[in-house]
């Protein structure tokens, strides 16, 4: 299917540049024609809904994508989903080891054991720790979610520099993966709960509504771990923190608040 997509994608291409270098009345009556109808074909194209089982996702336009496999977005890729991205039980979908442009039109999902990883960016570009592409490291993502963000007794998530219009809802799940949530805008409202996991971070993201955390477990293997680590967001509403073990952790820097519009409730009180 990919090969086939692929090849459809090239061949418009192909098509679009010989219309490009052609002049002449007669040619251009002729290349109208033409041209509306190759224009079709290709929306059509690009509007099939794409199953990835395994291997690169390419640049084009989609009215879904669906991850059965264990699959990654190539550098610089280019891709629009008019609908929504789900990634079924199991599978993988790496959209944070290289950078890449994608736009949502409405929702993405993660079911039980995925792994779930969009966006990065190098220190230089968030201005903090970052989370930098592993292929191509000096280059950023720029990933767009018009829906929600919704896992599901996921395995990881990792969620970098993203942009998402309404709600991440993140709940159960967890494994020996870092969990990341980190210099994210969030339209609405961020809620992360029930994961066991060795690591779990919430920082520097802007959070339009309200954040709230609840029954989290940090089983970092090193001793003295301080647990969740909540650091330097911006929250319009309320911050929640409630039944995170062994605790919570501002991080190591003085003065690395997060800034809540309402009330802090809960064990991140103090955290503001």
């Amino acid at each position: 299917m990919e090969k086939v997509i692929r090849l459809r994608i090239l061949g418009s291409l192909a098509v679009a540049a010989a219309l490009a270098l052609s002049t002449g009345p007669a040619m251009a009556a002729g290349s109208n024609t033409q041209s509306h109808h190759d224009r079709a074909e290709r929306e059509s194209t690009r509007a099939m809904g794409y199953t990835c089982t395994g291997g690169d996702i390419p640049s084009g336009r989609y009215a879904s994508i669906t991850v059965t496999g264990f699959c990654d977005v190539p550098a610089y890729a280019v891709i629009r989903v008019v609908g929504n991205v789900n990634v079924r039980a199991g599978a993988v979908l790496d959209a944070q080891s290289a950078p890449s442009t994608i736009t949502v039109g409405r929702n993405v999902t993660a079911a039980a054991g995925s792994l779930l990883g969009l966006g990065c960016q190098p220190p230089s570009y968030t201005g903090n720790s970052g989370h930098e592409c592993a292929v191509e490291p000096g280059g950023h993502s720029t990933i767009t979610v018009n829906g929600n963000v919704t896992a599901t007794d996921a395995d990881t998530v990792l969620l970098n520099g993203i942009t998402v219009k309404r709600n991440v809802m993140l709940t159960g799940g967890g494994g020996s993966i870092p969990w990341s949530i980190k210099n994210n805008t969030i339209g609405g409202n961020l809620k992360v709960s029930g994961q066991t996991a060795a690591w779990l971070g919430v920082l520097f993201n802007r959070i339009g509504r309200n954040a709230t955390l609840t029954d989290i477990a940090v089983i970092d293997e090193h001793p003295g771990a301080p647990g969740v680590y909540i650091v330097r967001n911006t929250i319009g509403r309320n911050l929640t923190c409630m039944g995170l073990t062994p605790g919570v952790s501002g991080g190591f820097v003085p003065g690395d608040v997060n800034v809540v519009g309402r009330n802090a409730i809960g064990q991140c009180a103090s955290l503001i």
